[in-house]
């Protein structure tokens, strides 16, 4: 479980729910069914619109990614892994190295073995495996844009919902407590609106954004290290090379 995804969105609807309380609303205000179907649905459906059929399919995976803590290994973890194989290979040759294949789980890391111990060229390997990245990455901005999207609809469907509830707040010009009711029901489209878009969907689209930065670190440390192996470099040297993809602090810590 990711502790600061789901810590924040807790302390997210704590903070608008004390707030209200201190400010003297009611938080039974919020329970207005036509401002929730207006921002809800209404910015389902413009993600829907803006949004091709198997991303929004994909959207149950993308929450899982996170709430769930990363099952990638660190780039700490990566060095290491990458440096093992370096000594191996440098002991007793690339093809010691097959046999390491079949006990990794990473389908990058294999793919890469794999092309390694086919005896592919550096420069072709390099070239292979950062295309692979670079496709990822695509997929990953796809991905993320689907939050990104709702978090930008939501706030203007909250103006939109607050402006229909002014509408209708105009029929009761003639009685001022029904006035003021509707005046405040209006706005709560709007607090729903600006609270879903900038609590909710543009905060997940970065912590996916976020989750996949760190599987691109990793991926390149790995291409990095394969392609190092590949030319026969030192592994100390590697080491070094390798290092400076991690901060300082996490090189003494071995984290």
């Amino acid at each position: 479980m990711d502790i600061s995804s789901l810590g924040g969105i807790v302390l997210g609807f704590v903070a608008i729910g004390v707030g209200m309380v201190l400010k003297g609303v009611s938080p039974d205000a919020l329970a207005n069914p036509a401002a929730i179907l207006i921002i809800l649905a209404g910015t389902v459906a413009a993600v829907a619109i803006a949004s091709p059929l198997p991303q929004l399919m994909n959207v149950g995976n993308l929450l899982r990614i996170v709430f769930t803590t990363s099952k990638f290994m660190t780039p700490s973890e990566a060095i290491e892994k990458i440096l093992e194989f370096a000594e191996m290979a440098r002991r007793e040759g690339l093809l010691v190295l097959e046999a390491r294949i079949q006990e990794e789980t990473d389908p990058f890391l294999i793919r890469g073995l794999q092309l390694l111990v086919d005896g592919v060229d550096s420069d072709q390997l390099s070239e292979s495996m950062e295309a692979d990245i670079a496709a990822m990455e695509g997929r990953h901005a796809a991905n993320a844009n689907v939050f990104s999207q709702a978090g930008t609809y939501a706030p203007t469907l909250g103006v939109l919902g607050a402006v229909l509830g002014l509408i209708a707040a105009l029929s009761h010009m003639d009685d001022v407590d029904e006035l003021g009711h509707a005046i405040s029901a209006a706005f709560v489209a709007t607090l729903l609106g600006i609270f879903t878009g900038y609590v909710l969907w543009h905060p997940i689209a970065n912590k996916l954004k976020q989750k996949s930065k760190q599987e691109v670190l990793v991926r390149t440390i790995v291409m990095e290290g394969i392609v190092g192996i590949c030319r026969g470099m030192n592994p100390r040297m590697l080491r070094d090379n390798l290092s400076n993809y991690i901060a300082a602090s996490q090189r003494e810590t071995g984290n």
